[in-house]
């Protein structure tokens, strides 16, 4: 059996320190990954349905902050010897192909190969009107995206085409 921590970088694990301390803990204690949530924006008073509560809210609120995943694993990599290193989920659909895969190869091998990519296509209809993506094409653009990362990855001379 394997044993994860979830929502990694909130809560108290936004400050530095303690990111690092429950990290090391983690690894020390035989964790196998620590997996990261990403919101790039939550707008006040968001009103689409949070789909994983009752009440249609997020936890903690549409004040929490929320640190960068790749960026908060990154730091956390340079502190850390053996723990996974994982998304859970990157919002894929908000973020640009070409970037994001050159971001997850680099995490990747600076890591020595710790990193491990979940994505999602996300729920909050107000974030991405607030970064410019539209909402209803986010299932299109994930499958694209996920299709010219892989081509980038697996090719030497990358092409992709899509929409």
């Amino acid at each position: 059996m394997k044993f994860a921590i979830a929502f990694a970088n909130t809560g108290p694990f936004i400050n530095p320190d303690k990111a690092v301390a429950m990290a090391q803990a983690a690894e020390a204690a035989g964790f196998e990954s620590l997996w990261t949530v990403e919101h790039v924006v939550v707008p006040a008073d968001y009103q689409s349905p949070y789909p994983y509560s009752d009440t249609g809210k997020m936890p903690g609120g549409d004040d929490s902050p929320i640190p960068d995943p790749l960026i908060w694993l990154t730091y956390i990599a340079a502190a850390t010897k053996e723990i996974n290193l994982a998304t859970g989920i990157l919002i894929l659909p908000q973020r640009n192909p070409v970037v994001l895969a050159k971001e997850l190869a680099t995490l990747d091998f600076m890591s020595n190969g710790r990193m491990l990519l979940g994505t999602g296509v996300g729920w909050m209809k107000e974030e991405f009107d607030a970064i410019g993506v539209p909402f209803n094409e986010r299932g299109k653009r994930n499958d694209e995206n996920i299709a010219a990362m892989r081509a980038l990855w697996k090719e030497d001379k990358a092409s992709y085409h899509g929409e």
